[in-house]
């Protein structure tokens, strides 16, 4: 992406360790004004902390971030001013309706009654929340907590709005409310940074893209050079039998005899072939000595997931832990 605008947002050699855990080391990278910007990588991965230093919530070890060419380690407050945080765990008061949720908040910002009203209205609008505004929260599902999380953080009319994780642990129908939420900020020309485990919602939503892992950036850039990281991949379909999916143990033994990744999805198997055909028949020696039937085989361009597979030979929704190294 060519971008001729100073960047709104600085990530300079961020280092940050917990004990002997590194959850995020050397990491750096810009945001421009308008962008959605993806942090793509699994659980544990660094992502969270990496907000939360942006927020200005958490202090690093070493490196700064400036926000709006206000550092958040010396000018925080000025920074934090032009933030607005969705965290991935909710900050909701549930014996309370959204809107008193949204009063409250607002006064923490520091609006003014009559601002108070216009901009609950227009988080609302935003969030799809106007039928269930003076519900209690406790009352609302997961999704709808969500999306009132989000509402929360846009009040302030901030100029970068940080979400983490948005869609953890909701329904689908309440996942593409959220994404087209973020979609309508973005198109409004909001500047968002996105983290996610989720390599569709980045896919969908940001134009420029870092994977993480481990505290390290392992690819950043436009989302079509990223994917190209990886190459086309060959992939082998295998039927995912009723046999072979209620038997956990045959199927843990097939993932750990296979040199590639293994892959349920849907109603078959999906082996990815990260170092291309020349991996076919080895494979196809595996799959006769386990008794597994093969379904077809296909080229497939690359996606995000193909190329996290490719560069750490693991999938992004590895078992980790965001809390210990997030």
């Amino acid at each position: 992406m060519t971008n001729h605008a100073d960047p709104i947002v600085v990530v300079d050699g961020l280092f940050k360790q917990y004990g002997k855990v590194t959850a995020v080391n050397n990491l750096s990278f810009i945001v421009y004004p308008g962008e959605t910007f993806g942090l793509l990588g699994p659980n544990g991965a660094g992502k969270t902390t990496t907000l939360g230093i942006i927020s200005g919530l958490i202090r690093p070890d070493n490196g700064d971030v400036t926000v709006g060419g206000f550092s958040v380690t010396k000018d925080t407050q000025k920074a934090q001013r032009l933030l607005g945080v969705v965290p991935q765990g909710l900050a909701l008061y549930e014996d309370l309706t959204a809107r008193q949720n949204l009063t409250y908040f607002a006064r923490l910002r520091g609006l003014h009654q009559a601002e108070i009203k216009r901009q609950i209205a227009q988080v609302l609008e935003i969030t799809g929340l106007e039928d269930a505004v003076d519900q209690k929260v406790r009352k609302y599902s997961g999704g709808m907590k969500r999306r009132l999380n989000i509402a929360i953080g846009l009040l302030g009319n901030p100029k970068v709005l940080l979400l983490d994780e948005p869609t953890v642990g909701i329904d689908p129908q309440a996942r593409r409310h959220i994404l087209d939420a973020v979609r309508r900020l973005a198109d409004n020309g909001m500047t968002i940074i996105y983290t996610s485990h989720y390599m569709e919602e980045v896919e969908y939503l940001c134009e420029r893209v870092s994977i993480m892992d481990h505290g390290l950036i392992i690819a950043q850039g436009p989302l079509y050079e990223v994917r190209a990281l990886a190459g086309d991949s060959v992939v082998l379909r295998v039927p995912a039998t009723d046999e072979l999916l209620n038997d956990p143990e045959a199927l843990d033994r097939l993932k750990k005899a296979l040199p590639a990744p293994l892959e349920p999805s849907h109603a078959e198997l999906r082996i990815i072939l990260t170092k291309g055909s020349e991996q076919a028949p080895e494979i196809l020696n595996i799959l006769v000595e386990h008794q597994v039937s093969l379904n077809g085989m296909q080229i497939e361009a690359p996606n995000l997931e193909t190329v996290f597979l490719s560069l750490t030979g693991k999938a992004l929704r590895d078992n980790g832990s965001e809390a210990s190294a997030s």
